[in-house]
């Protein structure tokens, strides 16, 4: 092509990419919130942020009870317009990867993942990536992956923590170097390990491990079980402590002993996200401990890094951020501080940040009255 003829073929071109690009800016679908749209940079999306939030479970009470909630009141709160599509996996890896796509084919902008397995979920974060759209691993580390954020608790503090607090009732009670049961976590969340891991290094050497069990799927009833066999191993007698890795665990082997004709007074058990039920037992004398964890300040961390990073305006200055290593790589993270809780700091721990009304634990008679024992009333 020479001359005029190819300017005519180029002038021509010209006119029919501009069309095409007048078609394609008149079909862009109108955004559905109810104010001013927001645009989120992941994934070259437009319109109203989306924000998916996938849980793992709901036999831990916390999931449903604190996190979501106040997960998409600080996402709303930051950004009045976006959108939360919401997914809780009910302890159920491949629902949770099939939630995940879900969600991403819905238009996610950000993932904030608590892994169902650790392990297994890395292939969200593949999938995600592949859409260039930042992942969050939330309160549970994802091994093996590209992460981009990592939100939580220094977990294996917690289990020292849990271990320390038994270990100095123990010693307490004369009953150093005796016999005690430990019941852990899921053995698919890398938390659980931490907790174990926290634990033991403080118990080892210090008592005999009579008993130990991984508990699949964090289930009460499995911990429940579980105990059943402890107590059929060791004997009614045989065993002076019980460390529970989380508060559901806990009532379940609590409610083993009770069936066995055990008082549960007489073994002190640990627990761990300070549940209504956990903080009622131990008001009780049922459960000797429990770890706090500022769930609201984990979920509202989690949602300023998810809409930042939708918006494209990055991590806040105001947060501090470390790094661990998820076995692919360093990953930027906030980790908070665990407390531990028995009877004579539920005032000042979860009563004072909020987190149970004096209400909403002093529920019956009995409670009334072992409240007005520590000064909650």
């Amino acid at each position: 092509m020479h001359g005029r003829r190819a300017l005519r073929w180029f002038g021509a071109t010209a006119l029919v990419v501009s069309m095409l690009m007048v078609l394609t800016g008149c079909s862009t679908p109108a955004s559905t919130g109810g104010g001013a749209t927001t645009t989120g940079t992941a994934g070259g999306s437009t319109g109203p942020l989306k924000i998916a939030l996938l849980l793992p479970e709901t036999k831990t009470a916390r999931y449903e009870t604190q996190d979501r909630p106040l997960f998409e009141a600080k996402v709303k709160e930051l950004a009045p317009d976006a959108q939360i599509l919401y997914s809780n996996a009910n302890q159920d890896s491949a629902q949770q990867q099939s939630q995940a796509d879900a969600a991403l084919t819905n238009g996610a902008q950000v993932l904030v993942l608590d892994p169902v397995d650790s392990a297994a979920a890395a292939s969200i974060v593949t999938k995600a990536k592949a859409k260039n759209v930042p992942v969050i691993s939330y309160d549970r580390l994802i091994l093996n992956a590209d992460v981009d954020y990592y939100v939580s608790f220094d977990n294996e503090q917690v289990g020292k923590l849990q271990g320390q607090a038994l270990l100095d009732k123990i010693t307490k009670d004369g009953n150093l170097g005796k016999t005690i049961v430990m019941i852990n976590g899921a053995p698919t969340d890398n938390n659980a390990k931490l907790f174990k891991a926290g634990a033991h290094s403080v118990l080892d050497g210090k008592v005999k491990i009579g008993a130990e069990y991984d508990t699949p799927d964090w289930s009460p009833d499995k911990a429940q079980t579980e105990m059943d066999q402890a107590i059929t191993k060791l004997g009614k007698t045989g065993f002076v402590a019980v460390y529970c890795a989380n508060d559901g665990t806990a009532g379940g082997a609590i409610a083993a002993m009770k069936g066995a004709g055990i008082d549960p007074k007489t073994r002190p058990v640990t627990g761990q996200d300070a549940e209504l039920a956990g903080i009622q037992r131990i008001l009780l004398g049922e459960q000797y401990m429990t770890i706090y964890k500022a769930i609201k300040q984990e979920a509202s961390t989690a949602a300023e890094l998810a809409v930042g990073l939708g918006k494209g305006t990055g991590v806040p200055s105001s947060m501090t951020l470390s790094k661990v290593n998820n076995g692919k790589i360093d990953v930027p993270s906030v980790l908070l501080t665990p407390v531990p809780v028995t009877a004579d700091t539920i005032k000042s721990t979860v009563v004072a940040d909020g987190f149970w009304t004096t209400q909403q634990i002093l529920n019956t008679p009995a409670l009334v009255a072992a409240g007005k024992l520590v000064g909650l009333q």
